[in-house]
């Protein structure tokens, strides 16, 4: 299926356009939408280009995504990251139903700060059916010595372990690296 994109010229281009708002973390929590890039937020094309880094975004490939965040102030005293995981998963699953995520991918953005999740168990807890294709959850992991790095992971346990990665962004913001985890 074709969906109607907006690319940048590459990934490249595309991080050094992104380095204000990254660097500015209020305007992943509640900056305003892109006209240009469709009415996304800075989080999600942050995210969308975090997940595109990771599975070697150079394919061309396009898939219609969704985004749902979970935000700092989410956190509870009694909530941890995977219950809130699986609390934003389930908001965008009951919205529209099988329809409305027939074929989509979503996007979790975790900036709740609830500490440390196994993403396995949170991976074997998604419910069934999901609706969704596959679920992504992206999240700041640190700033060490300048480099921002997002831990990126696919909610799958095909292969025994659902993929996780580090996505290690220069402070120039001209490069990144990413490596495996699981």
């Amino acid at each position: 299926m074709k969906y109607p994109v907006r690319r940048f010229k590459s990934l490249e281009v595309a991080l050094k356009e992104m380095e204000p708002f990254v660097r500015d973390g209020a305007h992943l929590q509640s900056g305003k939408r892109f006209k240009q890039l469709g009415d996304m937020r800075s989080r999600e094309i942050l995210a969308n280009w975090l997940v595109c880094v990771t599975i070697n975004g150079g394919t061309g490939e396009t898939w219609a995504t969704e985004h749902v965040m979970v935000p700092s102030h989410a956190a509870g005293k009694d909530d941890d990251a995977k219950s809130l995981i699986l609390k934003a998963i389930e908001q965008k699953r009951t919205k529209g139903g099988a329809a409305y995520a027939e074929g989509k991918t979503l996007v979790v953005f975790l900036d709740a700060g609830a500490g440390e999740w196994h993403p396995n168990k949170v991976a074997r807890a998604l419910p069934d059916p999901l609706l969704f294709a596959t679920v992504w959850v992206v999240g700041l992991q640190g700033v060490q010595d300048g480099e921002y790095v997002y831990g990126v992971t696919l909610l799958d346990l095909n292969t025994g372990n659902a993929p996780t990665f580090l996505v290690r962004i220069s402070k120039t913001f001209d490069a990144w690296e990413v490596t495996s985890l699981q």
